[in-house]
């Protein structure tokens, strides 16, 4: 795909490029560990919407918060979680994001201001928005980034959610990453009216549209859009066209679309779209491999680590356990 992007911040790019090559190792590395037996539970991948994560949370702070889904690796990473903990989380380890109890659906670093994946759909909505108030009613400086796909619009609390931002003027930014999938249902095919952003408008929240493969389009847009909330404009939506272009989880096959379309649709990769963009810059691909291979080698270290690694004390399946007492 020809690219038209002019005045490419070079450096910039480049950090995006490391970040989107960063999350595709690691869920490539991901996707084997379970093929091998040693990952249990499902792993949603986020191949091919690398874009959307990397120039988004290039943008963010690290005080600033987000939520994300079942399918939030990559929203990790770029925000900043460590990767060799997460890789432990999903191994079910000692030393793992939740300690070993959460797995790949529900990896959270507070530390980094990620709040939390979430197995249930649309249930990082209400979180984010929580937050949000959380963070108005603190005076704090923040803001606060939901990550959820185009299934989510079709459950309550994307109403419930984006309704209370509106009402109360949220610091928070909505993206929808349209992949064109509701697990194995096709998005349109069950999503009346013209879309994300016509729901979002229709509660009076200004919406865009960006193409969610283009990481220069979606880093513009996000910090644009990050500054404006940041400086007290209320919420903002986006949603980002994007593609799955593996199955609903690791083990699944994706027979319900064509090969064909997957095939087409690996040409607007967005790894390989800003691999051209830093090749037209001058960028030579010795660099561009360098960066590959670096981020290869980092995911495969957390994989030895992983397998290395302890499981929990059985003692730690008590922790984290509220107790309120006996019942009166």
């Amino acid at each position: 795909m020809a690219e038209r992007h002019h005045n490419v911040d070079i450096d910039r790019l480049t950090r995006h490029y490391r970040v989107m090559c960063r999350i595709r190792a690691f869920e490539t590395a991901a996707e084997q560990a379970q093929a091998e037996g040693k990952v249990g539970g499902a792993i949603h991948l986020s191949i091919g919407q690398e874009a959307i994560a990397a120039g988004v949370c290039g943008n963010l702070r690290v005080s600033d918060q987000i939520t994300t889904t079942h399918r939030g690796h990559g929203h990790c990473i770029a925000k900043g979680t460590d990767p060799e903990a997460m890789m432990l989380e999903l191994f079910g380890r000692d030393g793992g994001t939740c300690g070993g109890k959460g797995g790949s659906m529900h990896i959270a670093d507070f530390s980094v201001g990620m709040l939390g994946a979430n197995g249930v759909v649309a249930a990082g909505i209400p979180i984010a928005v929580g937050a949000a108030h959380g963070a108005r009613l603190k005076g704090e400086d923040k803001v606060v980034v939901c990550f959820f796909g185009d299934g989510a619009v079709n459950r309550g609390p994307f109403l419930e959610g984006l309704n209370w931002a509106a009402v109360f003027d949220l610091p928070v930014l909505f993206v929808c990453e349209a992949n064109s999938f509701a697990s194995t249902t096709r998005s349109e095919d069950v999503t009346a009216g013209p879309g994300p952003s016509a729901r979002a408008e229709s509660l009076g929240i200004a919406a865009f549209d960006v193409d969610g493969n283009d990481i220069v389009a979606v880093d513009d847009l996000a910090g644009e859009l990050v500054r404006r909330i940041r400086a007290g404009e209320g919420p903002k939506f986006v949603t980002a066209g994007t593609y799955r272009l593996k199955g609903h989880t690791a083990s699944d096959p994706a027979p319900y679309r064509e090969a064909a379309e997957v095939e087409a649709r690996w040409r607007e990769d967005p790894i390989a779209r800003c691999a051209v963009l830093l090749t037209n810059a001058g960028v030579p691909d010795t660099e561009l491999a360098a960066i590959r291979s670096e981020a290869e080698a980092e995911m495969a270290a957390t994989v030895a680590t992983a397998e290395a690694a302890p499981y929990p004390p059985i003692a730690h399946a008590f922790d984290d356990i509220q107790d309120v007492g006996a019942p009166a």
